[in-house]
C-alpha cells in the first residue's frame, strides 16, 4: 500500500513513517496542513492516509478527510488524534474513516491497525479486479479485451463489425450469466429491431469465429463460451 502522513508535529510524523516503512509499507508524501493534503492525495493518490484529526491549519485535519473522501471514496483513511471523545467520533462517521489511532502512538496499534487495513485493501482490489478485468480468456483460442472493446485470436484481431463486437462485449460483461434477448437487442440497437436480426447478427459472428464462442442456453439468452 501506499500511504501518505498528515501530522502537523514533525516528529510525530516521522516516528509513523519509521513505523510503516518498517512495516514494508511505502510513505508517498508527508504533509501538515489540510489543503496540502488534499493537493497531494489528489496528486499521489495513496491507498491509505494517516490524517491528524486537528491539525493547526486554516483547514482541520477532519475538514480534509471530507473532502478527499468525497473526491477519492476508495481511499481509506486513519484519524489522528489524542481525543476519543463523540466529536471525534462523529468526525470519523462523517469521513467514513476506517479508524482511528490514539496518541501518544504505540507501535502494535499502529501494526495491528496497518494489518487491519491491507486486508481491506486487497479484498477491494481482488474486488474491483474481477469487475474491471482487461483480458477475458474465452473458448478456442480466443479472448476478449474490455477497453479495447476487441476479440482476439491467439493475440491476432479478429476484423468484426461494430454491432458483433457489441454484442460480444455484452455478454463478456454478463459472462457467468445467459443474457435475455431483450437486453441483448436494447444494448445493441438504439430502435426496436426483432429476434430475427440478432439470430442473423449470432450466425454471422459464429461464421467468422468458433460455433462455441456464443451459446444459445435455450430460452433464457446466450452467454459467452469461456475457457474451462
Amino acid at each position: 500500500m501506499r500511504v501518505m502522513i498528515v501530522e502537523d508535529d514533525v516528529i510525530s510524523a516521522n516516528y509513523l513513517k519509521k513505523i510503516i516503512e518498517l512495516a514494508g509499507y511505502e510513505v508517498v508524501s508527508m504533509v501538515q496542513k489540510g489543503i496540502d493534503a488534499i493537493a497531494m492525495a489528489k496528486e499521489k493518490r495513496p491507498d491509505l492516509i494517516l490524517m491528524d484529526i486537528m491539525l493547526q491549519d486554516q483547514l482541520s485535519g477532519a475538514e480534509a478527510a471530507k473532502e478527499i473522501h468525497y473526491l477519492y471514496p476508495e481511499i481509506f483513511i486513519i484519524f489522528l488524534t489524542a481525543y476519543s471523545d463523540n466529536e471525534m467520533i462523529e468526525y470519523a462517521v462523517e469521513s467514513e474513516a476506517f479508524a482511528y489511532l490514539l496518541k501518544p502512538y504505540r507501535d502494535n496499534e499502529i501494526l495491528a491497525t496497518l494489518s487491519l487495513v491491507k486486508a481491506k485493501y486487497e479484498e477491494s482490489l481482488n474486488s474491483t479486479t474481477y469487475k474491471n478485468e482487461t483480458i477475458i480468456t474465452l473458448v478456442d483460442g480466443y479472448s476478449f479485451n474490455s477497453e479495447l472493446h476487441r476479440l482476439f485470436l491467439n493475440n491476432k484481431e479478429v476484423k468484426l463489425s461494430k454491432k458483433s463486437l457489441k454484442l460480444i462485449e455484452i455478454l463478456c460483461k454478463n459472462r457467468y450469466i445467459s443474457v435475455e434477448l431483450d437486453d441483448i437487442i436494447s444494448y445493441i440497437w438504439e430502435s426496436e429491431t426483432s429476434e430475427q436480426a440478432l439470430r442473423s447478427l449470432i450466425h454471422r459472428i459464429r461464421e467468422k469465429t468458433s460455433t462455441n464462442l456464443i451459446i444459445n442456453n435455450n430460452s433464457f439468452g446466450y452467454r459467452i463460451g469461456l475457457k474451462e
